[in-house]
C-alpha cells in the first residue's frame, strides 16, 4: 500500500501521530486480514506449566524479596489509563432513560448508600445545595444518580477509576491511587525509604491525577515515614492505531481527518520500558484491598518478587557462563535441563543430536529474554483470560496468558481445551526487563505481532473497525521467559461494577 492512498494532510496527520506511512499501510494491511487464532495445545496446571510454592520455601523467597527491595531495585507499575464510565454503565443507563425508582438496583442502593466510600463526598456536595441525602433517596432514587455521575456531583463517571473513593477508614477514606500507594510501601520500599511508583493515565485525566497526587502524597509520606518517587506517563501516541469503516477504507472525521484510536493496553509496552528499575510489578488500579487483607497480598507479592529473582539469578550465571566459556557436552545438558524444568522451555526434537556450538546458541538465546513470573488463581467464573500452552507456527510450545477472543471461536476442541482450563490470569506480574549485563531489552523485539485483534467502535455514532496492539500480558510478552505461580483468590480483588465495591472484600 504506496503514499498514493493518502493525501498531503493525511501524512501531516500520520506524522503528527508519530507513525510512518509504513506503519499505518502495515496496520491496514491487518485490518483487510483476517485474524490468526492461537492455537491452543492444553490449559496449564500444577506441574504443569503451573509452579506450587511449597510453604517451606516462602521465608527464603520472601527474604531474597526483601534484599533485593532494599537496593531500590523494584517499583510497581500500575495501569489507570482508563475511565471509570464502564464501572457506572448500568447506572449511566438508569440516569439517561429516568428508570431506575423502581427498580431492584434502587432498592440496593437506598440501603447500602452508606456503605459506598464516596457517600460522605457525596452527602458533602449535595448539602452545598441546602438538600439531605437521605431525603433526595426517599423522595426521587433517581436524582441520586446525577450527583453520583454527573459534574452536578462527584462526577464519577467522567473521572479516572484512580480517583475514585474505594475503602473507607475512621480517618480518611481512600481512592484506589491512595490504596496502591499505600501498598507500594509494603514491599517496594527501599534502605532509603523510597517508593518508586510509575502510573500511567490518559492524557484527559493527566491533569488530575497530578493534582490529586501533589495534595495527598505529603499526607502519606509522613504517617508511612516514607518517599515516593511518583512518575506518571500517558500512551505514546505513536502507539494509536489507524480506524477503518465497515467497507475498509481509512475512517475520516467530519472534517474529513483520518482517525486514529488508542491501540489498547499493549500499548503500555512502550510505557513500562521507560522504567529505570530493572524488577517491576504490574498491578491493575482496580485490583486493591484495604489495610486488613494487605498482609496476605503483599506475602504473595513478595514470594513471586524472591521467586522472579532467584531465577533470575540463575540464569544470569548461566549466561555469564556461556559468554566466557565454550562448554562441553555434559555443561550444556545441564544448562538445557535448567531450561526445560525451572522455565518451561519445550527444547527442539533434534537438541540433543545438535553441534555443541548450535546447543550454545540455542540456549544463551533462551536465558537472555525478558522474565516475567506471573500469579495464576483458581478460576471461580470471573470473565478474562488465562494460563496456556500454546502451539507455534512450527510447532513449537510455550507458556501464554491467552483471552478467549484470541482462540478459534469456530472450533469446537479449540473451544473444548478452553473451558478446561482451572486457572486464571489476575494481572499479578513481576517483570525483568534487564540483561545480565544490566542493559535494558528491547522490549519491541519479544512481541509476537501476529496477535492483534480487531474491534468493533463507533465514532460518533458510526460504527468502525480499530486495530488493539498484542495485549500487555498477552502477545506484548509472548517471546518473554514466563513462569506460572499459583496464588490464592484472596489477592485477586477486581473492582469492575460500582456493586463490587459492596463485596465483603472492600469493606
Amino acid at each position: 500500500m504506496s503514499e498514493s492512498l493518502f493525501a498531503e494532510s493525511d501524512l501531516e496527520t500520520i506524522s503528527r501521530e508519530g507513525l510512518t506511512v509504513e506503519e499505518v499501510s502495515f496496520q491496514l494491511k491487518i485490518l483487510h486480514s483476517e485474524p490468526i487464532p492461537l492455537k491452543l495445545d492444553r490449559p496449564c496446571s500444577i506441574g504443569d506449566g503451573i509452579v506450587a510454592i511449597p510453604d517451606s520455601d516462602r521465608k527464603t523467597l520472601i527474604s531474597i524479596h526483601n534484599q533485593a527491595a532494599e537496593k531500590g531495585k523494584m517499583s510497581k507499575f500500575v495501569p489507570a489509563s482508563g475511565a471509570a464510565s464502564r464501572m457506572f454503565r448500568s447506572w449511566f443507563n438508569y440516569y439517561e432513560t429516568k428508570g431506575f425508582n423502581d427498580t431492584e438496583d434502587a432498592g440496593i442502593l437506598r440501603n447500602e448508600i452508606i456503605r459506598f466510600a464516596f457517600y460522605d463526598d457525596l452527602s458533602n456536595v449535595i448539602s452545598h445545595d441546602d438538600r439531605n441525602i437521605l431525603s433526595i433517596l426517599r423522595e426521587n432514587t433517581s436524582e441520586i444518580l446525577e450527583y453520583i455521575l454527573t459534574p452536578k456531583g462527584l462526577n464519577y463517571a467522567h473521572l479516572p477509576k484512580a480517583l475514585l473513593k474505594f475503602h473507607a477508614y475512621p480517618d480518611h477514606n481512600r481512592t484506589s491511587l491512595e490504596e496502591h500507594l499505600v501498598e507500594a510501601t509494603l514491599y517496594v520500599q527501599d534502605k532509603n525509604r523510597i517508593c518508586r511508583i510509575h502510573i500511567t493515565t490518559s492524557e484527559e485525566h493527566r491533569p488530575d491525577v497530578e493534582d490529586y497526587i501533589f495534595n495527598i502524597k505529603e499526607y502519606y509520606e509522613t504517617r508511612y515515614n516514607v518517599k515516593f518517587k511518583i512518575s506518571l506517563s500517558t500512551q505514546f501516541p505513536s502507539t494509536n492505531t489507524i480506524a477503518v469503516d465497515m467497507q475498509g477504507k481509512p475512517f475520516r472525521d467530519e472534517a474529513g481527518r483520518l482517525v486514529f484510536r488508542p491501540g489498547g493496553h499493549g500499548a503500555l509496552l512502550k510505557n513500562l520500558s521507560i522504567i529505570e528499575e530493572d524488577i517491576i510489578f504490574v498491578t491493575n488500579i482496580d485490583n486493591i484491598v484495604p489495610d486488613r487483607l494487605k498482609p496476605e497480598t503483599v506475602l504473595h507479592k513478595k514470594i513471586l518478587g524472591g521467586y522472579l529473582v532467584k531465577l533470575r539469578e540463575e540464569m544470569f550465571y548461566y549466561l555469564r557462563f556461556l559468554k566466557e566459556n565454550e562448554p562441553d557436552e555434559k555443561q550444556l545438558s545441564e544448562i538445557a535441563a535448567f531450561c526445560h524444568e525451572r522455565l518451561c522451555v519445550v527444547l527442539p526434537s533434534d537438541f540433543e543430536e545438535s553441534p555443541n556450538t548450535v546447543k550454545k546458541d540455542f540456549v544463551f538465546n533462551i536465558l537472555n529474554r525478558p522474565l516475567r513470573v506471573c500469579g495464576m488463581v483458581r478460576n471461580e467464573g470471573e470473565p478474562g483470560g488465562g494460563p496456556f500452552w500454546v502451539e507455534g507456527k512450527m510447532g513449537e510450545q510455550s507458556l501464554q496468558i491467552v483471552e478467549k477472543v484470541q482462540i478459534d471461536a469456530k472450533s469446537e476442541k479449540q473451544k473444548a481445551v478452553w473451558k478446561s482450563s482451572t486457572y486464571f490470569n489476575p494481572v499479578d506480574l513481576v517483570c525483568s526487563i534487564k540483561d545480565y549485563r544490566g542493559d535494558k531489552f528491547d522490549l519491541e523485539k519479544y512481541v509476537d505481532n501476529d496477535t492483534c485483534i480487531v474491534s468493533d467502535k463507533s465514532y460518533n455514532g458510526k460504527p468502525l473497525k480499530v486495530l488493539e496492539l498484542p495485549g500487555l500480558w498477552n502477545g506484548s510478552m509472548a517471546r518473554w521467559n514466563t513462569i506460572f505461580v499459583e496464588v490464592p483468590p484472596i489477592t485477586f480483588n477486581p473492582v469492575k461494577t460500582v456493586e463490587d465495591l459492596l463485596r465483603d472484600e472492600h469493606r
